[in-house]
């Protein structure tokens, strides 16, 4: 894995994460009883953005740890997971 194969590899888990991470401890304006003017029932009363991106950094950091170790160590690779055997490693004929 190259600098920017990693690069990619954390911005791709951090958004997935922080998506997952949204929706933990919702509470809508209407379950909050104050709803402002203009905006719909079902918006969130506190979005606690910034705390939720630290949540999703955290779990990315481990994430992107373990797959980036998997990755350069060479414990797995493609080889391994081809369940049909259409691939040939190479120097295999």
């Amino acid at each position: 894995m190259n600098l920017t194969g990693g690069i990619v590899l954390f911005a791709t888990l951090w958004f997935l994460t922080f998506f997952c991470v949204l929706p933990v401890r919702f509470k809508s304006q209407a379950e909050a009883g104050e709803v402002v003017p203009g905006t719909p029932a079902s918006a969130p009363a506190d979005a606690m953005i910034a705390k939720k991106a630290q949540i999703t950094t955290a779990i990315t950091v481990v994430l992107w740890s373990i797959i980036a170790w998997v990755v350069l160590t060479g414990q797995f690779s493609i080889y391994d997971i081809d369940l049909a055997g259409r691939l040939q490693a190479p120097g295999q004929d």
